[in-house]
C-alpha cells in the first residue's frame, strides 16, 4: 500500500487514526496492540505471503533478545548474539543476494542454479532494525519484555517499508507514554502539514523527474550513447528524483506518525546543500548513516587505531553500505566511490586548507552526481555510457534529448523541472518549516515569529488560514495524479 494511494489516504489512514484514539481510551497498551495489528495488516496488504516472513523474524528476534538480555554478561549471551545476527544476515542474504551471488559465481565459471526469489518488501529495514536492537540489548542499552510492544516497534507502519530506521530507545518510551494515544489538534495539524509536503515532493516533483531519468537510463541497452545535454539531464533528473522520492516518503512517514502522537527521527537535512562528502553523509539518509557508524564503522575500530586503519574502515563501511542498497555490483561501486570520497575528504582536511564554500559545494555536488550514475545504471557499460556523454565525448547535443538519434524528450520540457527542483533544494527543508509551524501552534499569546518575522495575532490568523488553503490545494492536486504509475525507489532496497 503506497502512501500516495486512494486506499491509504481515504481508507487506511483515517480508519487507523480513528480506531487508535478510540481504543486509546482503554489505555496505551490497548492502543499499541491495535496499532501493531493494523501495521501487520498494512504490510500484508502488499503481498500477504510475505507476512509470515515478517512474523517469523519478529518472533525469532524477540526470543533472541530475551535470551541475550538474561545472559548478556556470559559467553552464552555473546554466542546467542552472534548466532542471531548470523541468522538475520543469512535470511537477508538468501532473499536479497542469492541470485546475485549465484550469477557472479557463474560469471567466473561455476554452474549454479539461478533461483527466482521474490524479495520481501522492507526486509533490509526490518532486519537491520532488529540487529541494532539485539546489539543494544547485549550492550545493556535496550530491553523489551512485552511482546506486543516489540511487534509494534518492528512493524510500526510509517517506518516499516522504507525507514527511517528506528532505535529501540528512540521509539519505545513514546509507545509507553499514556498521552500518546490522546488526540491533540496540534499533532494532527502538524502531521498533516508534514505529510502534504512529502506528498508534494513525491507526486509533483519526483514522479515527473523520473520520466526523464528513466528515459535516459532505460534506453541505453541498444549501445547508443547519449550526448552531453541528454546525459546531464538524465543524471541530474535522477539526482533530484531520488532525493525528492525518498525524502518525500520520509516526510510522509514522519507526518503520518506525528498524527498518532509519535515522533520519528529526521532522515534528511538538505543533503544537496552539503559542502563536503562528510557533510553529505550527515544529511543524507541519516538513520542509515547512524546505523553504519554505530554498528559497523565503530565496531571495526573507527578512527581509534590510526589513520590507515581509519581509511580502511571507511572503505569497508561504505562498500557494505552500497551492497545493502541492492544486489548489483553497481551499488558496490557507488558505495566504494563514497568510501573513496570520504578518505580524500579526511586527507584534505588534515593536510590542506578548506576551499571556498561555493567551490566546496560544487565539488561535492559533482562527486555525488557522478556516483548516482552508477547507482541508477543497470550495469557498468550503461554507467560508462552516461559518464562519457556527461564528459562531452558523444557531442554537445541540441534542444532535443536523444540517444543514438532517438528522441526521448525536449530540453524545454526538462529544464524547468530541473530548475524548480534545484531551487527547492536551496529553500528551507520540510523539517525547518515544521519547526516554524510547531512554534506557531504552541505560542501562548497568539503572536509568533516565523523565520525571524514577528506576526501580530491577526496577521497570524490570516497566515494560518491562507496556509491551510494552499495545503488543501496541493493535497487535492496530488490526489488528481493518483493512479499514475508510481512507486518509491527505496522499496526495492
Amino acid at each position: 500500500m503506497l502512501f500516495n494511494s486512494y486506499e491509504f489516504l481515504f481508507v487506511f489512514l483515517p480508519l487507523t487514526l480513528g480506531g487508535y484514539f478510540a481504543v486509546g481510551r482503554l489505555g496505551m497498551r490497548a492502543a499499541a496492540t491495535f496499532l501493531g495489528l493494523t501495521s501487520l495488516g498494512f504490510y500484508a496488504w502488499w503481498r500477504v505471503e510475505f507476512l509470515p516472513i515478517l512474523a517469523l523474524s519478529i518472533l525469532f528476534n524477540y526470543s533472541a533478545g530475551m535470551l541475550i538480555g538474561r545472559w548478556r554478561a556470559t559467553s552464552f549471551g555473546r554466542a546467542t548474539l552472534m548466532s542471531a545476527i548470523a541468522a538475520n544476515l543469512g535470511a537477508l542474504a538468501f532473499y536479497k543476494y542469492a541470485g546475485f551471488l549465484a550469477g557472479s559465481a557463474n560469471a567466473l565459471g561455476a554452474q549454479l542454479p539461478l533461483l527466482d526469489i521474490i524479495l520481501p518488501i522492507g526486509i533490509s529495514f526490518f532486519t537491520f532494525t532488529q540487529i541494532a536492537f539485539l546489539v543494544d540489548v547485549w550492550r545493556g542499552k535496550a530491553r523489551e519484555r512485552h511482546f506486543i510492544n516489540y511487534i509494534l516497534f518492528v512493524s510500526y507502519f510509517p517506518h516499516l517499508i522504507a525507514g527511517p530506521m528506528l532505535h529501540h530507545a528512540q521509539i519505545m518510551p513514546q509507545f509507553s507514554n499514556p498521552n500518546a494515544c490522546r488526540l491533540k489538534s496540534s499533532n494532527l495539524a502538524l502531521g498533516i502539514a508534514i505529510f502534504i509536503i512529502g506528498l508534494v515532493k513525491k507526486v509533483l516533483i519526483a514522479d515527473p523527474l523520473s520520466i526523464y531519468a528513466s528515459g535516459v537510463f532505460n534506453r541505453l541497452g541498444t549501445g547508443a550513447e547519449p550526448d552531453m545535454i541528454t546525459a546531464w539531464c538524465g543524471a541530474l533528473a535522477f539526482t533530484l528524483q531520488i532525493y525528492f522520492d525518498f525524502s518525500g516518503y520520509s516526510d510522509m512517514a514522519i507526518g503520518a506518525s506525528k498524527m498518532f502522537g509519535i515522533d520519528l527521527p529526521i532522515n534528511f537535512n538538505s543533503p544537496y546543500k552539503a559542502t563536503s562528502i562528510i557533510d553529505f553523509w550527515r544529511r543524507w539518509h541519516m538513520s542509515l548513516s547512524q546505523f553504519l557508524r554505530d554498528y559497523l564503522y565503530i565496531p571495526l575500530g573507527g578512527n581509534q587505531k590510526g589513520p590507515a586503519r581509519r581509511y580502511i574502515n571507511l572503505m569497508l563501511t561504505m562498500l557494505l553500505g552500497g551492497l545493502w542498497h541492492g544486489a548489483n555490483w553497481t551499488f558496490v561501486v557507488w558505495g566504494g566511490l563514497h568510501g573513496f570520497y570520504l578518505v580524500i575528504n579526511h586527507l584534505w582536511h588534515s593536510t590542506l586548507p578548506s576551499p571556498p564554500k561555493a567551490l566546496a559545494w560544487m565539488m561535492t555536488t559533482l562527486a555525488v552526481v557522478i556516483a548516482w550514475v552508477f547507482f541508477r545504471a543497470s550495469d557498468f557499460d550503461q554507467a560508462l555510457m552516461v559518464l562519457r556523454g556527461m564528459a562531452g565525448l558523444n557531442g554537445l547535443g541540441s534542444t532535443l534529448l536523444q540517444i543514438g538519434g532517438q528522441k526521448i524528450g525536449e530540453l524545454r520540457n526538462v529544464l524547468p523541472i530541473l530548475l524548480i527542483a534545484g531551487a527547492l533544494c536551496a529553500l528551507p527543508n520540510s523539517q525547518s518549516l515544521a519547526r516554524q509551524f510547531e512554534a506557531v501552534l504552541q505560542t501562548g499569546d497568539g503572536a509568533a515569529h516565523i523565520f525571524g518575522i514577528k506576526l501580530t495575532p491577526r496577521a497570524l490568523t490570516r497566515s494560518l488560514f491562507v496556509s491551510a488553503i494552499i495545503a488543501a490545494a496541493f493535497f487535492f492536486t496530488c490526489v488528481g495524479f493518483i493512479g499514475e504509475k508510481s512507486e518509491f525507489l527505496y522499496f526495492q532496497f
